[in-house]
């Protein structure tokens, strides 16, 4: 079992994406913001992020560069999930180091699909 954080200030996405999360049998950990994600990963270290882009305080790329920036928290890999489905949102996205991008909306097998892929087996 993984432990896995969901950041997204829509209680809406969080509670759907915490839903595939679970049913998977991994730990559900949630931040409402950018801000709060941040603090999270480096408090708690999770397997995986699923990051939303669109959030107040920080956003989803400001959050992923401060992540995957940090020395204690760098090996952690994020994927973002977000409506930003312009080509040009994906390359930033990843050069600010995500691992893979989601638009949504997306079905429960995609997202199924990357976080199977990204998480160690």
């Amino acid at each position: 079992m993984a432990r896995i954080l969901v950041v997204d200030d829509s209680p809406t996405q969080l509670t759907g994406i915490s839903r595939i999360v679970e049913k998977l049998g991994h730990e559900c950990l949630t931040a409402e913001d950018g801000a709060a994600g941040v603090e999270k990963a480096k408090a708690e270290l999770p397997d995986l992020i699923l990051m939303d882009v669109v959030m107040p305080n920080l956003n989803g790329f400001q959050a992923t560069r401060s992540i995957a920036r940090a020395v204690e928290t760098a090996h952690i890999p994020i994927v973002l999930v977000t409506t930003k489905d312009q080509e040009t949102d994906k390359v930033w996205g990843m050069r600010q180091g995500a691992k893979a991008y989601i638009t949504k909306p997306f079905t429960e097998a995609e997202l199924t699909s990357v976080i199977q892929q990204l998480l160690p087996a």
